[in-house]
């Protein structure tokens, strides 16, 4: 698990994971991992409120990656994944997002983590 704050350091960084992911499969191991992105901004109340919340999941689950970008800083990171309200999670695996979560909302957020690990623990 790995918690960062990410200012202008998202997309080198998912650069990294990417080319990780890419060794992993050449030498035959399979590399499954969940990255969950959150868009903030610190005017956001929600946000705030989930901030303590996120902390305490990536805490519970090392096999998460958390990642969190200030969309007041990254706008136009914002606007490339399309992102309208806040705070907004995205969920990526294998370099593609494959879910996303809008609001405040606890329960769907552990849920979906939740689907996709157990669709993670059972490819493997």
């Amino acid at each position: 698990m790995t918690l960062f704050w990410v200012l202008g350091l998202l997309l080198i960084r998912l650069k990294e994971l990417h080319l990780k992911m890419e060794k992993s499969l050449a030498s035959g191991i399979t590399f499954l991992i969940l990255i969950v992105v959150d868009f903030t901004t610190s005017w956001c109340g929600p946000c705030r409120v989930m901030a303590p919340y996120l902390a305490e999941l990536a805490k519970k689950l090392p096999s998460v990656t958390f990642l969190k970008v200030g969309v007041d800083e990254l706008q136009s990171v914002a606007a490339d994944w399309v992102v309208e309200a806040m705070p907004t999670f995205m969920f990526l695996k294998d370099g593609k997002i494959v879910d996303k979560v809008v609001g405040w909302r606890k329960e769907e957020l552990q849920q979906t983590i939740t689907k996709h690990l157990s669709d993670s623990t059972s490819a493997a």
